[in-house]
């Protein structure tokens, strides 16, 4: 295992951070050197100090190692979690230490929960460091770290190969150099051309562009109290709901299409199937708000309903109704969406649809092959066979992922939380959604937990933004050292 090279690249990730916290920098001069430049700049100096030191006292880096890589990743993650909170613990107010922890935590893994009673409190240039941890969660620290590796490092294939699940990979069918131009390309372009159309429709420059960064990081943030609800636009609406949905495809088949000039790589089963979900989810929530939940409009519940479905499946978060107010079966089916969320190749957590797409597909073949046991099936996407290994894999994902929903579930009742907030908060933090349903709804926020409660609940967001997988893998290293 190479010290050398890990310390080099975690430095290479903490630099990043430090450029956007100049960029806040930077905007607290513009706005009169608000009160956020302080805290900013002493944070930006601390960072950049730190992500230098490597290159200062190491002389030489090490070839990656395949262990190398997952400790890698995991600690870059974890030293952009403790570097990014330095701003909101010297800025004070609602930050104690639990809470600038909690909101970094969020922010990073691109959950977007808050602990924040009073979000438009904080200067901008603070504000718009908080939407920058979505910016840079989004595509994953290392994603963004494999941007300044060279292109003949071994250490790009593996660390690509960690960050990516195999799922995604095989979309893109690039070489691993490209994958990281591709997954860069769309996200950046995306956020450009939704800013766009959001300062547009109305919104200022300033809050257009902190809800680009959260739209398309699939996060949340939003820079007002009652986030999207707050601008009462439908042009607004719209263009965050087709952002979202945009958000949590396959960079790789929004690549495709700008690329081929065609919409036929929207043909795939998988996404046919992710927005078949959409539909189906908006129309049972749609109907439930018409049944059950006083609403006289049809316009108005879908497009809430709509929005809603879209927000949670896509791990967003964003609120545009209070779904506190909303019926059992409405909450019912986000929680099912938080539950199942996008696909692979994008910015969202959860299980994805790829994964309940091959399962689906594996359980159909299972209920043929027992009606007719002398026949041959094979779990096919798109006419491709999937082999036993994949499928195999796709279970036991699902299950590590619903065994530590009941783990978390658990604890959480064991420290006192009430049955629905532990649940609907267990499944939103583990699949990085944000906001659950009750308390902790679209317009809630989860300061009123304790301490334990808050760091489990980012132990959840972590898990889920980073897959399991490695963190299984980087424990079992340590244990296997301690022997």
């Amino acid at each position: 295992m190479s010290i050398k090279s890990i310390s080099t690249n975690i430095g290479k990730a903490l630099l990043i951070n430090a450029f956007f916290m100049l960029i806040s920098t930077g905007i607290s001069i513009y706005n009169g050197f608000d009160p956020g430049f302080t805290p900013l700049f002493i944070s930006f100096l601390v960072t950049v100090i730190t992500g230098t030191f490597p290159f200062i006292f190491v002389k030489k880096s090490e070839r990656t190692t395949l262990q190398s890589g997952f400790l890698t990743i995991v600690l870059s993650w974890l030293l952009s979690f403790i570097f990014g909170m330095l701003p909101y613990v010297l800025w004070g107010g609602e930050f104690t230490l639990v809470n600038a922890w909690f909101e970094s935590v969020s922010g990073y893994t691109t959950t977007g929960s808050t602990i924040l009673q009073n979000i438009e409190a904080l200067p901008k240039s603070l504000l718009f460091w908080r939407s920058s941890t979505h910016f840079i969660g989004g595509l994953g620290v290392i994603v963004f770290l494999l941007m300044i590796l060279p292109d003949s490092s071994p250490a790009k294939l593996r660390l690509t190969h960690l960050e990516l699940s195999s799922l995604s990979k095989e979309g893109y069918r690039y070489k691993t150099s490209t994958v990281t131009k591709v997954m860069v390309s769309v996200y950046i372009g995306l956020t450009m051309v939704e800013a766009l159309l959001l300062w547009a429709a109305g919104m200022t420059l300033f809050d257009a562009v902190n809800h680009a960064f959260s739209t398309v990081a699939t996060g949340g943030f939003s820079t007002k109290n009652t986030s999207i609800m707050y601008f009462d636009s439908v042009a607004i609406d719209i263009i965050i709901t087709v952002f979202m949905a945009l958000s949590a495809m396959h960079f790789g088949v929004i690549y495709a299409i700008i690329a081929k000039r065609s919409f036929k790589p929207l043909k795939n089963p998988v996404s046919r199937y992710y927005f078949g979900v959409i539909a189906i989810c908006s129309v049972l929530i749609t109907f439930s708000l018409i049944a059950q939940g006083g609403y006289d409009s049809w316009g108005r519940a879908i497009l809430d309903s709509t929005f809603q479905t879209v927000s949670y499946l896509t791990t967003t978060g964003f609120g545009q109704a209070d779904n506190a107010a909303w019926p059992l079966l409405a909450n019912t089916v986000l929680l099912f969406t938080a539950l199942h969320c996008g696909c692979a190749g994008s910015t969202t957590g959860g299980i994805k649809a790829d994964r309940m797409y091959i399962a689906l597909k594996a359980i159909q073949g299972d209920f043929l092959k027992r009606l007719h046991p002398s026949s041959l099936f094979r779990t096919r996407i798109g006419g491709k066979v999937i082999n036993d290994n994949t499928v195999s894999s796709v279970f036991l994902y699902i299950v590590l992922y619903i065994l530590i929903i009941f783990i978390s579930f658990t604890i959480l009742l064991i420290c006192g939380v009430e049955i629905g907030d532990a649940f609907s908060g267990t499944i939103s933090s583990l699949g990085n959604v944000g906001p659950g349903t009750g308390t902790i709804g679209t317009m809630g926020n989860f300061s009123g937990f304790s301490p334990m409660v808050k760091f489990i609940f980012t132990i959840d967001m972590f898990l889920g933004r980073v897959e399991i997988f490695p963190i299984l893998i980087v424990t079992s290293m340590i244990f296997k050292r301690q022997k």
